[in-house]
């Protein structure tokens, strides 16, 4: 049987955080989850990655490549061996400029081709998808979290064809995360604390549903 491989979306942008990133501790969080069942996971930070936006030239229509960006393209071909795919994303405005400019890229590929042939599947079609959210509010935030920033990228995943895997019936478009208490710090930004405990039993539920949701469509025992 083919070894699993998951790949996780680190779409944070701020960089003086580095490995503390809440984002990047949740990607770390989903890898570990996934060794335990024996799953390969690579996680992309996007921080790494000098990603350009999409100019719209339209030549990626022949390639199915950008012409104009190979961060893009080595990150493309990775989402493109992966059975699953997990996108860990901050709430910004509404979410973060590189994860924007991954997925108008990917959109922008499958678009171009679908808009010539509707029956046109993408390379990436029916891969899985998974969306984990969080921002700087407590539980009565999560709604909007959800409305914002999931259901924002599950719309983009349903253009590139993705299968995106819900959480329940309520959280359809993934999970969202919340803070346990913030604070005022010397410096500009607001100190966000999590109970992390809590936050990793419910990235533990989320990837088991994902994982079981892989096995189920693919009769893997």
């Amino acid at each position: 049987m083919k070894e699993q491989k998951a790949v996780c979306i680190s779409a944070s942008n701020i960089m003086e955080s580095q490995k503390n990133s809440t984002t990047y501790r949740i990607c770390k969080l989903i890898a570990g989850v996934l060794h335990k069942k024996n799953v390969l996971c690579k996680i992309i930070d996007l921080r790494k990655s000098a990603l350009n936006p999409c100019t719209g030239c339209g030549q990626c229509y022949e390639g199915k490549r950008c012409v104009q960006d190979t961060n893009f393209n080595c990150i493309y071909e990775e989402l493109l061996t992966a059975d699953y795919v997990f996108f860990v994303s901050p709430h910004y405005a509404p979410i973060p400029a590189k994860l924007c400019m991954l997925l108008e890229k990917m959109e922008q590929i499958t678009f171009l081709h679908w808009w010539q042939d509707h029956k046109y599947r993408s390379e990436i079609y029916g891969t899985l998808a998974g969306i984990i959210s969080h921002g700087g509010g407590g539980n009565g935030a999560l709604e909007n979290y959800k409305a914002m920033v999931n259901d924002t990228i599950a719309n983009a995943l349903d253009t590139i064809q993705f299968k995106m895997v819900p959480y329940n019936s309520k959280w359809n478009t993934g999970i969202s995360l919340p803070v346990k208490n913030v604070t005022r710090n010397k410096g500009i930004f607001p100190c966000q604390e999590y109970d992390w405990r809590l936050l990793e039993e419910n990235i533990e539920k989320y990837v088991e549903i994902v994982v079981q949701t892989f096995k189920s469509l693919y009769a893997i025992c």
